[in-house]
């Protein structure tokens, strides 16, 4: 009689497979971040266009496409400022903080980390959340849309930008525990 063993999967990930595995969700959060992006470009420019047109050719200027194109900046602004800070390309001045040792580097690194996420976390997520909310019955005057739809874009940032710290938080763990010196 052939005995048959069945190994039960592990109810545990390891490390590397939960690191991997987030890695991929940054990935495509940065693909769907950069692609926003291209996208509000592309529409602010056709409207800045339109209303340069309408404004000089047609002598009608167009309060909609001014004003549409105010608030598509500040979603890019806070888009990309977050989309900007997950891949780590936002200004810093670095030059004391890489002359110092690695362990002590990561430590700061870490603590500014944690600085931004505590930032990102009480006031773009759950403070814009709450300016998002309280904004709704109020309607913009060119578009006639809740000035809460436009707010979105603050706990929407804050979010990402959270996301981006935490999952650069877990590699700076990972620096700082790995016995490289």
């Amino acid at each position: 009689m052939m005995k048959v063993t069945q190994t039960a999967p592990s109810a545990t990930v390891s490390k590397s497979d939960f690191y991997s595995h987030i890695t991929r969700v940054k990935q495509a959060v940065d693909k769907v971040a950069s692609y926003v992006c291209i996208l509000i470009v592309g529409l602010m420019t056709l409207l800045v266009t339109w209303q340069v047109a309408s404004r000089y050719l047609l002598n009608s200027p167009s309060a909609v496409s001014e004003v549409l194109a105010r608030y598509l900046f500040i979603w890019l602004v806070l888009i990309g400022g977050a989309y900007v800070f997950g891949l780590r390309e936002h200004m810093a001045i670095t030059f004391m903080r890489d002359k110092m040792p690695r362990k002590l580097r990561l430590s700061l690194e870490i603590i500014g980390e944690l600085a931004t996420s505590v930032f990102a976390l009480l006031v773009l997520t759950i403070g814009g959340y709450i300016g998002m909310s309280r904004q709704m019955a109020q309607l913009d005057s060119a578009l006639q849309i809740p000035i809460g739809i436009i707010y979105i874009a603050i706990p929407l940032s804050g979010a990402m930008t959270l996301f981006y710290c935490l999952y650069n938080q877990y590699g700076l763990f990972r620096k700082f525990s790995s016995k490289q010196d």
